[in-house]
């Protein structure tokens, strides 16, 4: 089984509701759910006009492999409604994923660890609740700590 760290994130509607959703189809779709961290609503990035977020870091084992959880999460994405207008846009639901194991992959389409991660207070914040010591496979070294 694999280890896989995943960002989700709402800032349109029942943004409660749509992370629950997101688990709840993420269990089903892709793997065992094993911790969450609480829920942080934070200002938009990219795109500062738009509606805050409310993100969560959730930490999963799945038999998947790295491109089928990326396919299984816009898959998640699109049932629960999501529509991809613009760069930064809001959103009903995004899942990023972080991290998958320890791997580090570079394809079209797929970059893991996320390349973004370390910029972001809104990911790094959750992250830091539940794995504190998670050591980041490229920059080698724990800095989720805020």
């Amino acid at each position: 089984m694999h280890e896989v760290f995943l960002l989700l994130g709402s800032n349109l509607g029942d943004r409660e509701l749509f992370l629950k959703q997101a688990i709840d189809q993420t269990e089903t779709e892709i793997g065992i759910v094993l911790q969450k961290s609480s829920v942080y609503e934070t200002q938009s990035w990219g795109k500062t006009d738009a509606p805050d977020y409310l993100n969560q870091v959730i930490f999963l084992k799945t038999a998947l492999s790295p491109l089928k959880v990326l396919e299984k999460a816009l898959y998640i994405e699109n049932k629960l409604g999501r529509h991809r207008d613009e760069k930064w846009g809001s959103r009903i639901i995004d899942i990023d994923v972080l991290f998958y194991d320890q791997q580090i992959i570079n394809e079209p389409g797929l970059i893991i660890p996320h390349p973004e991660l370390q910029k972001r207070r809104f990911t790094l914040e959750p992250l830091a609740e539940i794995a504190p010591d998670w050591v980041h496979p490229v920059l080698k070294k724990k800095y989720f700590t805020t």
